[in-house]
């Protein structure tokens, strides 16, 4: 008799999450263990196995190359590592919300067409400034697919699948890859902080699946990534380069020894970059003026465009990041000003300013077809469930 075999999930989650309730279009089952949590047998990659009842039914059939989530060593990189690292302008981009708090996908798909027109090349899904901390890994991973799916083609799609804990990195890694995300983004483990000999074993157990950014944020983190960690990992053939948040010396330090490295601070990315060595930036202002930020990074020192883009740069950072670039995109009237608790809009004088900045440097350079607002505090909808 013919073994049942189950349903393949869906490889690409549906556009608009308005419509029904937040689908979770991946398995996240580590392999050997069925939907139910009970483990079974993995044969060799390659071959079948079937679980059969005690009645006269096969209850389920995994082929495994069909089903199962996909492992390091199988995945294919849908990318080279060379490929990322000349990558200039790579965008962390903003994570918009419906009012219940669900994923804004219609207005997520227009930022990243944005960036994609303003010539952006990459771009960060569920980064910091993405909000990844404050998604299940659900959401996370389903994120990523759909910007793989839609975008993939025109833009590199770089996934923050770092974490404090080793097997989450590991296995939040393997799904990245396994919907097609072309690298991925390691931040250092944070709060529970390790030695030196932990940082270069943790990073050790992601590299071997894909092109890799490490991400160095000490103010973030409280533990630096010292360089003697960045270069026991350079030998490696997956090893990108590194978000840099340290500073101009620590960039010098690394482009002489040939590490690509991006500048992780907008103030300081221009200087970074026609200065110090480094490939590009990382930005958080491009998803404000992304051809701004593209003219900076690809058309030579331009101290005009960058003294008259710093002030728009230190109100973001006014605030932990992504309180400003929250409150900006909802001024300029591109995402609906709904706010995932923790995060709360800057204060009204702050959106004064934003006006102000958005007149300085001219608002065709933003993005958005509307005249920036001094929203109310009444217009900002605050969530803590969803």
């Amino acid at each position: 008799m013919p073994h049942l075999q189950p349903p393949r999930p869906h490889p690409h989650p549906t556009s608009r999450l308005s419509r029904a309730s937040p689908p979770s279009p991946f398995p996240f089952f580590p392999a050997g263990t069925s939907r139910s949590g009970r483990l079974h047998p993995v044969p060799a990659s390659g071959h079948s196995v079937s679980r059969v009842s005690k009645g006269k039914f096969a209850v389920a059939a995994v082929t495994l190359d069909d089903y199962l989530p996909m492992r390091s060593t199988e995945v294919k990189n849908r990318t080279s590592t060379d490929g990322i690292k000349s990558l200039r302008l790579i965008t962390a981009v903003k994570t918009p919300y419906l009012p219940d708090g669900r994923f804004d996908l219609e207005a997520y798909d227009s930022l990243i067409n944005t960036q994609i027109n303003g010539g952006a090349e990459g771009v960060i899904v569920g980064g910091t400034t993405g909000e990844g901390h404050l998604m299940s890994w659900d959401e996370h991973i389903m994120l990523i697919g759909h910007t793989v799916n839609c975008f993939g083609a025109n833009i590199k799609v770089i996934g923050n699948t770092g974490s404090n804990s080793t097997r989450e990195a590991v296995h939040a890694t393997e799904q990245g890859f396994a919907v097609g995300m072309h690298a991925a983004l390691h931040v250092n483990p944070y709060y529970g902080k390790t030695s030196t000999e932990g940082l270069i074993s943790h990073f050790k157990e992601v590299l071997p699946m894909g092109p890799t950014i490490i991400y160095n944020v000490p103010s973030r983190t409280s533990q630096d990534i010292p360089p003697p960690v960045i270069e026991a990992l350079s030998c490696y053939s997956n090893m990108a380069g590194v978000k840099e948040c340290v500073g101009h010396e620590r960039v010098k330090c690394y482009t002489g020894k040939g590490i690509t490295i991006w500048s992780g601070n907008d103030d300081e990315c221009h200087d970074s970059r026609w200065k110090y060595g480094a490939t590009g930036v990382i930005s958080v202002a491009s998803n404000l003026v992304p051809g701004l930020m593209h003219s900076l990074m690809f058309e030579g020192e331009n101290e005009a465009l960058n003294e008259k883009l710093l002030p728009l740069m230190k109100w973001l950072f006014c605030e932990p990041n992504p309180i400003g670039l929250n409150t900006a995109l909802a001024q300029l009237g591109v995402v609906r000003p709904v706010f995932r608790l923790p995060y709360t809009p800057l204060p009204l004088e702050k959106r004064v300013e934003f006006v102000r900045i958005v007149e300085a440097i001219g608002r065709e350079n933003f993005v958005g077809q509307k005249e920036a607002q001094v929203l109310d505090d009444d217009d900002f909808v605050l969530i803590s469930r969803y």
